[in-house]
């Protein structure tokens, strides 16, 4: 399988499947939702610029990664905008991997922090709020749109969005899908027990009670972004919340969903695979053998993976660095076909 997995990698490679850029440049932008309680949303963006690199922007880091020119000059051309949510308890930088190929194929991405569920910042009833995500994506995309300098160059006919896990369910609402909370809520107490209790923050099912969520989860706007035109959804959580064809009936968009056949943490029967089949036009691929859920994680550097191997070290038979250009090119082949 490992072999079959490099040459993969090297056909991508070798096709152009993911273009690089010359340099790429990086900003952070702290918004503030002040319609929610003044809710940070700290956003990053990355796209390509013709400044060179500087001798502080060769940093180390614990992740494999292109290094980018911090604060970098900005296009001169408008370009296509991918903004992208992470996973339950990570973060904005949790899948730079993916957001540098597709800065590296012609595009300005912008990733959040969805408050109280990153890894370095948890606030439980964060972790079982499903509608505040698509919110934030909303907003971050409202932000750059009236920013005077990254505003101008996003062509409004050309937005995506991409997210994986709870990443991957927040892009699938913002198409359109209404999740009914009420059954994911009654699936988790019952037998979805085992797929609340993540190694991210384990104990999340005593929540489900709490007076403040169930009265939030009846007073949610709708989550349906019109400005977004297309859709790519990595290992997406919260399948079970949806069991009615008429929960997805308002997507109209092109959606990509891709899985893991041997994803434990939103397995694909009835994640990934299930959306698949309640949701009509949308395409998926599914990932065989042995590869994981955290398999779109970032590739670390071994201190880490030894630190937190569930999150970094996978199957003997899995090669990360392969799984991800093969996700690359999907997602940038998706984009550019949907996008053109």
């Amino acid at each position: 399988m490992m072999y079959k997995q490099i040459l993969i990698a090297l056909t991508i490679l070798l096709s152009g499947g993911v273009a690089m850029a010359q340099n790429l440049g990086e900003r952070t932008f702290n918004f503030k939702d002040r319609s929610r309680n003044n809710r940070p949303v700290v956003t990053e963006i990355w796209y390509p610029t013709v400044d060179t690199l500087k001798p502080s922007d060769k940093h180390f880091s614990p992740f494999l990664r292109q290094p980018t020119v911090r604060d970098g000059k900005l296009p001169v051309n408008k370009l296509p905008l991918i903004l992208l949510s992470h996973g339950t308890g990570g973060g904005r930088l949790t899948l730079e991997w993916l957001a540098q190929a597709l800065a590296n194929s012609g595009c300005i991405v912008a990733a959040v922090d969805h408050y109280g569920n990153t890894y370095d910042h948890k606030i439980p009833l964060e972790f079982v709020k499903p509608w505040e995500r698509p919110l934030d994506l909303s907003f971050a995309l409202t932000s750059l749109l009236n920013n005077p300098d990254v505003g101008p160059l996003i062509d409004q006919q050309k937005i995506g969005a991409i997210g994986f896990s709870f990443g991957g369910y927040t892009v699938i609402a913002l198409a359109g899908a209404r999740l009914d909370f009420e059954q994911a809520r009654n699936y988790y107490k019952t037998i979805g027990h085992k797929e609340l209790e993540i190694p991210e923050f384990p104990g999340l099912v005593k929540l489900l009670d709490d007076s403040s969520l169930i009265a939030g989860s009846k007073h949610v706007p709708p989550l349906k972004d019109k400005r977004i035109k297309a859709f790519f959804s990595i290992s997406p959580a919260l399948g079970f919340g949806f069991i009615r064809k008429e929960q997805v009936a308002d997507i109209k968009s092109p959606l990509y969903i891709v899985g893991s056949q041997s994803d434990s943490i939103a397995p694909v029967k009835t994640n990934a695979r299930h959306y698949h089949q309640l949701i009509s036009k949308s395409i998926y691929t599914e990932l065989p053998g042995k590869i994981g859920h955290y398999v779109m994680l970032g590739e670390a550097i071994d201190a880490v993976k030894k630190e937190a191997p569930i999150y970094f070290t996978d199957d003997p038979s899995v090669n990360r660095h392969a799984i991800h250009l093969q996700v690359d090119s999907m997602a940038v082949g998706f984009f550019r076909k949907e996008l053109k």
